[in-house]
């Protein structure tokens, strides 16, 4: 949806199916009044408003002449053309699921039109180079930089010169992508520069005097991180020798120096307030058990607060295989939470991934008036107030054990002699729906049926499985634009 987009006095004709209409209607209501519209309700020849497509919708819909707009399921989102070449008016693809309208007409948080500046660079390591197949070592490079890294940081093994390094760097710069060299060894580094690199990670008194034939940036980091001792001298004497540096104070894990560490950042910003700083943010998410997302949040927050605008990042353990990816997406929040003053909220949710920002829920009264009003046998599927519920005509069925409510299941198709209902498809469909309703209980997050959870940055979108006009009386998965029914299975004959 546009956002900039003004409803007010428009007439829009809403198309759904018979199963959504009623609902549709009542959530209408309160919408046209807020945003001063009239709709009217275009209801099709067939239960399931998902099961439309917009050529089958171009051959049965009539539009009043005095309709300004068309509003269509929201799985009607690809292949418009077929409706925009035919209706005399503008036709867009509303929500998925009516509970979401709010959020179609703007009525919620929006993201801001300016967003998605960023002014930090994100350098990632690639550990143990010499260690790793020049091919893979490429491979990965261009990963990092797919998933956002400015620079390809290629990591060596401390005690040791790798004969390599120039060979490797070369490679990777042939391939476009920046590159920068993490070694204190001067021969080492020299080879690096020499292939392309165009960063040094790092300098301090140990190896200062080879920087001035490198003729490239450095990073220059303490000679004892704990106390900041020689940083300052290590800082004038590269600016008295012109060589272009970016000051890491060194940021400590908890419990082995953090909140002193965060405390030299600011010192030293407050020393040198206009040099160039860099944050190896690695050294939290990598030596901390919790997931990385909030921690390089957090970490990019304190960066661009004070001007740090280069951050080091690696993906070695596990919990933090995805940190370039959630860097790039949090310096585009902290970048205009900062630069706008306000809180990051209610700008991006990409980062929040284990829970959902928001849950709705029918209630009890609800699926028990769905159940009334069915008239097939296929099942809704819901997850709310802590259960899972499975509703059909005249059928409601609640639990949290997916074993237990299925064999509820079971037990009522045997009393009803609808055991057919349930065969191998069908019921490997159920459990895999079931396991997804568990999960979006267990986190509190939003099930609808057929589709994927919210997994923020890292959901997978599921594949919609509709109708195989070859077999008929086939089992279809159909998702649905309905407020009592966001989601069924709908068998379908010719």
């Amino acid at each position: 949806m546009n956002r900039n987009h003004s409803y007010s006095g428009q007439t829009i004709l809403f198309v759904t199916g018979r199963l959504a209409q009623h609902a549709l209607r009542s959530e209408l209501k309160s919408l046209a009044l807020e945003l001063a519209f009239e709709f009217e309700i275009a209801v099709m020849p067939i239960t399931v408003a998902a099961l439309m497509t917009p050529e089958w919708i171009a051959r049965k819909l009539e539009v009043p002449a005095h309709v300004d707009l068309v509003i269509v399921p929201g799985y009607c989102d690809s292949g418009l053309s077929a409706l925009e070449n035919t209706l005399p008016c503008p036709v867009q693809a509303g929500p998925r699921d009516l509970r979401k309208l709010s959020h179609f007409f703007g009525l919620s948080y929006q993201q801001p039109e300016q967003y998605g500046e960023a002014d930090i660079e994100i350098i990632a390591e690639i550990n143990h180079a010499p260690r790793i197949p020049l091919s893979e070592i490429i491979a990965t490079g261009k990963q990092l930089v797919a998933d956002g890294a400015d620079i390809v940081d290629v990591g060596c093994d401390p005690g040791t010169t790798w004969d390599g390094v120039q060979d490797c760097v070369k490679a990777l710069t042939d391939e476009g992508i920046r590159v920068s060299i993490d070694s204190m060894n001067p021969t080492e580094i020299m080879a690096a520069v020499n292939g392309g690199a165009e960063l040094v990670l790092s300098v301090n008194a140990s190896n200062r005097h080879a920087a001035l034939d490198w003729g490239v940036p450095v990073v220059v980091i303490p000679d004892e991180p704990a106390n900041s001792q020689g940083l300052e001298e290590s800082v004038e004497w590269l600016a008295q020798n012109n060589i272009p540096l970016r000051i890491d104070p060194i940021l400590e894990p908890i419990g082995c120096g953090f909140a002193d560490s965060l405390q030299r950042y600011w010192s030293t910003r407050q020393r040198f307030p206009d040099a160039e700083m860099m944050m190896g943010i690695g050294n939290l998410t990598e030596l901390t058990d919790s997931d990385s997302a909030g921690i390089n949040m957090l970490l990019l927050g304190f960066c661009q607060e004070l001007s740090i605008y280069s951050v080091l990042t690696t993906q070695v353990i596990p919990w933090a295989s995805t940190s370039v990816r959630e860097c790039a997406i949090a310096r585009q929040l902290v970048h205009y939470a900062v630069n706008q003053g306000v809180p990051p909220k209610h700008i991006d949710q990409r980062l929040i991934t284990l829970r959902d920002e928001e849950t709705t829920a029918f209630g009890a009264v609800e699926l028990e008036t769905l159940a009334a009003e069915l008239k097939d046998s296929n099942y809704r599927l819901f997850a709310e107030r802590g259960q899972i519920h499975i509703v059909s005509t005249q059928l409601h069925l609640a639990n949290r054990d997916p074993f237990k409510l299925f064999e509820e299941l079971l037990n009522e198709t045997a009393k009803e002699n609808t055991a057919d209902n349930l065969d191998a498809t069908h019921s490997f469909y159920l459990g895999f729906e079931m396991a997804k309703a568990l999960t979006a209980l267990t986190l509190d997050k939003q099930y609808t049926q057929d589709e994927s959870l919210d997994w923020g940055y890292l959901t997978q979108q599921e594949t919609n499985h509709r109708l195989s006009h070859e077999k008929p009386n086939r089992y279809i998965f159909a998702n649905i634009l309905c407020c009592r029914t966001p989601a069924c299975l709908v068998v379908l004959s010719n």
